[in-house]
């Protein structure tokens, strides 16, 4: 087995060009941005020797920290990262590399978020969370499209927020990128949880570049609802969703996810990923479900068995949760500066 550096070897994008099950997750501009927010290592193994083309590899990242441990992740902060093997015996084989290097006690434990390849037994893989992935086909027509769409939750949503003239937004300026985040603050402390540090998307737009665009629709200069997305190949990722609860019934956010869809599909894209959701998330499960997407469920694996047992980093995410929700904005973004590079 071979390392192989991501952000300086070009073998790798060339992979990612022609391997069918590779994603915006892959990409060394997502890579990168990881490790320039959170000082994560990016690391490819691979069967395939120096100076001879990439065939395989598994993209991961080595989380170095003092409050969580020393472990390797693919990825971290991605929803899904498909190992890119030929099979299941590739995957064995680069399995194998991988546990040799935990035997020298270098890592606590390594996680794998494949999107659809299921270890075998012989694997000693252990399930460790699970998640509702939604992804949305575009081959219909774009009527066909909307129609499919639920008609109170969705349809008569959008037709509101067209009455209400609401002002619609896109690009990746710096100015499009803050006011997502100052949506993203008020979404993540009515969700009692701490936001990703704002250099995380900083340096997301200034590596993903045109790949990555902003969604934001206001009205009378209130901030309404936002959506980053991302863009690779065929295949257009919402990665992040944010809204103001007071302007609800606006319709915004239906809006949003509605004109990116329709500009993928004006685009010529193949599929929208709306992302994972929380099994538990009933609430966010179905809006995905009322645009007529498809629901899957995607699988985190650990190695060895014993570390997926502790599930989420089960260091008291209840407390945490009580605490972020009394505390002021700005106190709550140091506190998400300040653990998230630790998660992971």
């Amino acid at each position: 087995m071979y390392q192989v550096d991501p952000l300086q070897d070009r073998r790798w994008s060339e992979l990612l060009l022609k391997h069918p099950a590779a994603t915006v997750f892959h990409l060394p501009e997502w890579l990168k941005a990881l490790q320039r927010t959170y000082g994560y290592e990016p690391v490819i193994f691979t069967t395939s020797a120096p100076y001879q083309e990439l065939t395989d590899g598994f993209a991961m990242c080595r989380v170095n920290s003092w409050l969580t441990g020393r472990r390797l992740v693919s990825l971290p902060f991605s929803d899904h990262c498909e190992p890119l093997v030929s099979g299941t015996e590739e995957f064995q084989r680069l399995l194998s590399g991988l546990k040799q290097e935990m035997a020298r006690g270098m890592h606590r434990y390594i996680e794998f978020r494949p999107l659809s390849l299921l270890p075998g037994r012989e694997s000693s893989l252990e399930r460790s969370e699970h998640f509702c992935l939604h992804k949305l086909d575009l081959s219909p027509t774009i009527t066909e499209l909307f129609g499919r769409c639920h008609k109170s939750c969705v349809r008569q949503k959008i037709l509101r927020a067209e009455r209400e003239r609401l002002v619609y937004e896109a690009g990746h300026s710096s100015e499009l990128l803050r006011k997502f985040y100052d949506l993203q603050v008020i979404t993540r402390r009515r969700h009692q949880l701490a936001p990703q540090p704002f250099a995380w998307f900083r340096n997301l737009a200034a590596c993903m570049g045109e790949k990555l665009k902003v969604h934001l629709v206001s009205k009378d200069n209130n901030l309404i609802a936002s959506i980053l997305t991302l863009k690779f190949r065929r295949t257009l990722v919402c990665k992040y969703a944010c809204s103001d609860k007071r302007f609800s019934k606006l319709g915004g956010l239906q809006l949003l996810f509605w004109k990116a869809i329709q500009e993928a599909k004006g685009e010529g894209l193949l599929e929208v990923d709306l992302g994972r959701s929380e099994p538990g998330n009933e609430g966010l499960i179905l809006f995905k479900d009322h645009f007529g997407a498809t629901r899957s469920t995607v699988t985190y694996w650990r190695y060895p068995a014993s570390s997926a047992a502790q599930g989420r980093d089960s260091w008291k995410m209840g407390v945490a949760k009580r605490v972020f929700s009394h505390l002021p904005n700005g106190w709550l973004t140091t506190t998400g500066s300040l653990l998230y590079k630790h998660i992971g």
